[in-house]
């Protein structure tokens, strides 16, 4: 997956906006929902990665099923964040799925009437 790929999928979700808060990591894309962040990536970088949001016991199995290329969150809460490396070795599909999961995660987590601007109930 590009750089452009990861950007356009990650905007393709309902609401999804891009942004970039930090003022001392100014390459640093957050992709946000209803202000709460989703994937955090420096798309100038490589290997390509992101941080994405996960289900603890997902984000451990998937750490032991991929090690080097899905690893504890980079400055993010290693419970519940990944960093996974976007560079070719995983294939395109369970990148998207991992985005969408952690788009799912967070909008589950948004207030009721959040939910149901997004369609998501």
């Amino acid at each position: 997956m590009t750089p452009e790929q990861l950007r356009s999928f990650c905007l393709s979700f309902n609401a999804a906006v891009e942004e970039f808060p930090f003022s001392s990591f100014r390459e640093l894309s957050v992709f946000k929902v209803e202000g709460k962040a989703f994937a955090l990536t420096s798309l100038e970088a490589r290997p390509l990665t992101v941080n994405l949001k996960c289900d603890p016991e997902d984000a451990l199995r998937l750490r032991g099923e991929h090690p080097g290329l899905i690893v504890p969150g980079w400055h993010m809460n290693k419970r519940h964040w990944n960093t996974v490396t976007v560079d070719g070795e995983l294939p395109d599909l369970l990148v998207q799925e991992l985005v969408e999961d952690s788009y799912d995660l967070v909008v589950a987590g948004l207030p009721r009437t959040a939910r149901l601007r997004l369609d998501r109930p």
